[in-house]
């Protein structure tokens, strides 16, 4: 069932949204088509792919469980950005793994009974740029991997339960396809899209002057899934473990309607929003990919983790991390630059 929008938060925001225009048409003649001369006050937020789960070291300390990498996609790009002389004051990166776009507005509760405030506690009225990634953990990206893989049932450090434990995982794309998967499939669809215009609504309304940029997620399955029954160099396992290859190209297209989802918010945004497609532009760098992977394999050792590492679960390696901050940079440019 959907939620019930607050109709005051609309207004407000929509009015918010609308001073901020007026605002920027009062501003000075010939400002268009050149990136500002003052620092941009940005806040990053999003879950494990914005965080950059995997990759070490990451903040600890409060944040421990969020495994906020040091030098995440954010900070990449801010660094990117200010070799070309636009300087970003991020206010904040309160990107957190297993976040869902709920946390956006809920506390999240993490490991250990651990909690961190909602992220739109980090917007401030002078944000001018609010960017990141959210929406595969509403969806239960995690619980349609445990339904199509026996070895991830097993894995207690991936959270979630398969979508129906009953069903054999050897059947998931039949599965999600037809009968209970699919109507469980569009349910997840429409709370995601619900979410997200609800998201986008509440940075208009924190940060009525912030450019909303929404990331999607790089592409984990590629067009050809014959290329997933080889192991990537220096691995053993195959990158999908014991996923059915007849049931990869049917996690590509759950994938691919995540991303139309995404793009749709941004697009009917009141006040405007930017999309950065990242589905679109990493198709050589699936998890698949061998040596040019940017998409680390679901149970490839990950660069966490003392003694025992930590499965990557099909998050991004440093070049899939590269490419998230070359693709996000440069919108960003693109959208400063205006």
């Amino acid at each position: 069932m959907r939620k019930t929008k607050t109709p005051m938060v609309r207004r407000l925001a929509a009015a918010a949204v609308a001073l901020g225009s007026c605002l920027a048409l009062a501003g000075p003649a010939g400002s268009a088509g050149a990136a500002p001369a003052e620092p941009v006050p940005t806040v990053f937020f999003g879950d494990s792919y914005t965080a950059n789960f995997g990759i070490a070291p990451f903040h600890e300390g409060d944040r421990t469980f969020c495994f906020q990498a040091k030098e995440n996609y954010p900070t990449v790009a801010t660094r990117s950005l200010a070799d070309k002389g636009i300087t970003l004051d991020v206010q904040s990166d309160v990107s957190c793994g297993s976040a869902t776009v709920r946390n956006f507005w809920e506390e999240q509760e993490l490991l250990g009974g651990m909690k961190v405030a909602p992220q739109q506690d980090a917007l401030k009225q002078d944000t001018r740029l609010a960017v990141g990634s959210l929406g595969g953990n509403t969806l239960g990206f995690n619980r349609i991997l445990k339904q199509c893989s026996d070895e991830l049932r097993g894995h207690p450090l991936l959270p979630g339960e398969p979508v129906d434990g009953d069903e054999p995982a050897s059947k998931c794309g039949e599965f999600f396809e037809t009968a209970d998967g699919k109507q469980w499939l569009d349910g997840q669809f429409e709370q995601v899209g619900w979410d997200l215009e609800e998201l986008l609504d509440r940075i208009g309304y924190f940060a009525p002057d912030a450019k909303r940029v929404l990331v999607g997620y790089p592409r984990l399955v590629p067009e050809d899934t014959t290329k997933c029954l080889t192991a990537a160099p220096g691995q053993t396992q195959l990158p999908f473990a014991d996923i059915p290859n007849g049931a990869l190209p049917v996690l590509d297209q759950i994938q691919k309607r995540l991303n139309d989802v995404m793009k749709k918010a941004t697009a009917d945004a009141e006040g405007g929003a930017d999309f950065v497609d990242l589905y679109a532009n990493t198709g050589t760098n699936t998890a698949c990919d061998g040596a040019d992977r940017g998409i680390s394999g679901l149970l490839e050792d990950s660069q966490i983790g003392d003694g025992q590492k930590l499965p990557w679960y099909a998050h991004p390696n440093d070049k899939g991390r590269d490419i998230q901050a070359k693709q996000v940079a440069d919108t960003v440019e693109q959208i400063l630059n205006r």
